[in-house]
């Protein structure tokens, strides 16, 4: 029996014809209070989860990529776990200015740098990194497979990845989480940032994002081997890790 894709989730409330030029447009917006909003709205654990994540890429000696870098916090992470190198990258440039300047404060020796791309179209070489990481990047991207398929790309063989995203939360949880990020986060949303329809996009986007096991097929398909997932957050949010296949 067919099934249909889910349909496409897009931001209200902002310019473009594209989704890629709606999130965009977005998180120009919302960039002024963005990190405080992250802070409030999981109550400071986004924090302990990218730690988490750049661990998990064991970066020491590696050069690597951040794709969605947003305010820069994973690429940073990644850089104090070791890495010899980050990049981080992506398409909006308010977001990347806010990140230049806490790499310019954080002392880390000028290892981590930032430059626009797409995690569809990424500008770098085959065969790039050591490692690649994102932090919820998955729900935003237009072209999930594409986007799994451009980071397997840039990565070395033998290189992993690590992607941290919300997930659909186990079923125990699920009310609570549901009535959370779809009723509470869209008014904390509007009084911290004065844009309630951005926080309204967050649990929407979750909706058509595949299931652990799903994305899980989806990564190998991408050409990663040893796929495995992690739930934290009470099990909404996920860690996926993969390595590339030689």
């Amino acid at each position: 029996m067919r099934t249909d894709p889910p349909p496409e989730v897009v931001p209200a409330g902002v310019p473009g014809r594209t989704k890629a030029e709606r999130v965009q447009a977005m998180f120009a917006r919302i960039v002024p209070r963005y990190d405080a909003m992250n802070t409030i709205m999981t109550f400071g654990l986004h924090r302990r989860w990218r730690r988490t994540a750049a661990r998990l890429a064991e970066p020491r000696g590696a050069v690597a990529l951040d794709v969605g870098s947003g305010t820069g916090d994973l690429a940073l992470d990644l850089a104090r776990a070791g890495a010899r190198r980050v990049i981080g990258v992506d398409f909006c440039e308010e977001m990347l200015t806010v990140a230049r300047a806490k790499a310019r404060d954080a002392s880390l020796d000028g290892r981590v740098g930032f430059a626009v791309g797409d995690a569809l179209r990424l500008p770098f070489p085959d065969g790039s990194f050591d490692r690649v990481v994102n932090g919820f990047l998955l729900r935003n991207v237009a072209d999930l497979a594409g986007a799994l398929t451009e980071m397997a790309r840039v990565l070395k063989p033998g290189g992993r990845l690590v992607c941290l995203e919300i997930t659909h939360p186990p079923a125990a949880v699920a009310p609570l989480a549901n009535l959370y990020f779809g009723s509470v986060v869209p008014i904390l949303g509007a009084a911290i940032t004065g844009e309630a329809d951005a926080y309204r996009y967050l649990p929407a986007s979750l909706a058509p994002l595949p299931n652990i096991q799903h994305l899980a097929r989806m990564l190998a398909e991408a050409g990663f081997v040893e796929v495995r997932a992690r739930r934290l957050g009470l099990g909404t949010v996920a860690l996926h890790l993969g390595v590339r296949r030689g």
